[in-house]
């Protein structure tokens, strides 16, 4: 009787409507909790320790930081730094061009263009890695040196450039990433009310003035949202430059920060110091979103 009671007790407390909510929200806390914090944690706790196997553990205080900042490092950050850079400066531009002109009503075979464009996303990086690989290659076969001979200049030895390898590497992930987040785009513009461009045609702007003024405020929340994005993936970025130099980086050239954590922890054994680098990642990739979040003004309340 008391059971029968305790399983009443239970479903009713299921399924009311105060604690519907946590029941929904409780996959995601479960899910953040397993996947997200205990790692950072754990990260954290690792960058004190020197670790040689499971059981030989030791604590070692801020010796992994201090070995921590050397040449390589700096190397690394300032290639995924610019690295970054270089894409933001891309997605910024790009994606909302192109989309503009694809919500264009006179362009025709819109579908086409949308489609031509979306495919490289749904290509698997090491294939387009290898794909772009071949067409970088550094004799007359390869299909930009072949470009360029005929344009009369020479062969470019792609990847023993720092220019040239960050070329390459840019090359490859602007092409992947463009379709998504073109797609982003045409989706902001798509709901955008017409009223607003009927108002302003009202009100005497040309084409240019609807764009800065009526178009980029609308879309400004995905523009933040794609800046957010590309920053995070640029400083993780890591498959691009292992496929075209795989276990070598001649001059730290394509060397970015999650690679050097993966040759630390990895390569070397060396989990403290791979554990201490991802710390500095974290705070960087925080601190950098943080400002250019601000700098939008997403924390500032508007006015009523």
């Amino acid at each position: 009787m008391n059971q029968n009671k305790e399983i009443r007790g239970f479903r009713k407390i299921l399924y009311s409507k105060k604690a519907a909510p946590y029941l929904f929200c409780l996959p995601f806390i479960i899910s953040f909790l397993i996947f997200f914090l205990y790692p950072t944690i754990n990260t954290v706790l690792m960058s004190f320790q020197k670790i040689e196997g499971f059981n030989n553990v030791k604590w070692i205080g801020l010796n992994n930081y201090k070995r921590l900042f050397n040449i390589h490092f700096y190397n690394a950050l300032k290639s995924s730094t610019i690295y970054m850079v270089c894409m933001v400066s891309i997605m910024l531009i790009l994606p909302i061009t192109i989309a503009t002109f694809l919500n264009s009503k006179i362009l025709k075979f819109k579908n086409f263009f949308r489609s031509a464009i979306f495919v490289p996303t749904l290509t698997s990086v090491i294939v387009a890695g290898i794909a772009f690989r071949l067409m970088f290659g550094e004799t007359e076969a390869g299909l930009f040196n072949s470009i360029i001979l005929k344009l009369g200049g020479e062969i470019v030895a792609w990847k023993t450039g720092y220019v040239t390898g960050m070329i390459m590497m840019v090359t490859l992930a602007a092409w992947r990433e463009l379709g998504i987040n073109m797609v982003y785009c045409l989706s902001a513009l798509q709901s955008i009310p017409e009223e607003l461009y009927e108002a302003a045609d009202i009100d005497g702007a040309n084409a240019v003035q609807k764009f800065v003024f009526v178009t980029i405020p609308q879309v400004k929340p995905i523009i933040i949202y794609i800046l957010t994005l590309t920053i995070l993936n640029g400083y993780r970025m890591f498959t691009e430059g292992y496929v075209y130099w795989n276990e070598t980086n001649p001059g730290d050239i394509g060397l970015t920060i999650v690679r050097y954590i993966y040759q630390q922890a990895f390569q070397r054994n060396d989990f403290g110091m791979g554990s201490a680098i991802g710390v500095v990642l974290l705070a960087i990739v925080l601190t950098v979103n943080m400002f250019q979040l601000n700098f939008f003004g997403l924390f500032k309340k508007e006015d009523a």
